[in-house]
């Protein structure tokens, strides 16, 4: 009997034919999870990371582009952009964020995003870009075009939630957004994540 296997969402869904204009984003999380999940890297099944600790809240999808890779292309790029050494990537695959007005229930699944920008987010001094895009075809957002035509109190809930979503407790923060960028810079995050991805793949 021929057996089907799922896909590993990180290694087994394309990324797109128009990336990094349009890419696959896998979805992790949505704004009414109270759990953070994450794929596990070497089964590719959702997986519960850690409880979250406060009412911080994730005002979007949240998930990754698959076959992207935050390597050493991605720590030079950032290291670049920001004029300090950035020694590496977070060894994860490009994280992204995916603005909707509708209300999606559950993550494990996959959408079309258009990215319109990001935040150079450099956590215990590794790069961990956020790209920022909206949903294809989406009523309310799907006209935004760059991340500085976003309303104000949007970019607000964003920047925050992403300064504090790993604090504890008596721990001094170690996250930090050292550049907010448009379309063309998040298209060369994804397109060096996709040379990175490559690299690991050899």
């Amino acid at each position: 009997m021929k057996q089907s296997f799922k896909a590993h969402p990180w290694h087994g869904i394309p990324v797109g034919k128009q990336a990094p204009e349009i890419v696959t984003a896998f979805i992790e999380i949505v704004p009414t999870d109270t759990v953070k999940y994450e794929i596990d890297k070497e089964t590719g099944y959702l997986k519960i990371d850690r409880p979250q600790q406060y009412s911080n809240v994730i005002p979007a999808l949240y998930g990754f582009v698959p076959q992207t890779y935050c390597g050493a292309r991605i720590a030079q790029l950032a290291s670049e952009k920001t004029g300090k050494l950035v020694e590496k990537g977070d060894g994860d695959p490009v994280d992204i964020c995916v603005l909707t007005e509708r209300e999606i229930t559950h993550g494990d699944i996959i959408l079309q995003a258009i990215p319109i920008g990001g935040f150079r987010l450099i956590d215990k001094g590794e790069a961990d870009d956020k790209i920022i895009a909206v949903l294809k075809g989406d009523a309310m957002f799907g006209h935004f075009t760059e991340l500085d035509d976003l309303p104000v109190a949007v970019m607000k809930r964003l920047q925050h939630y992403f300064l504090t979503y790993k604090n504890l407790p008596g721990e001094k923060a170690h996250t930090e957004i050292t550049n907010v960028y448009g379309r063309d810079e998040a298209h060369e995050v994804i397109q060096t994540s996709m040379l990175d991805y490559a690299e690991l793949s050899l």
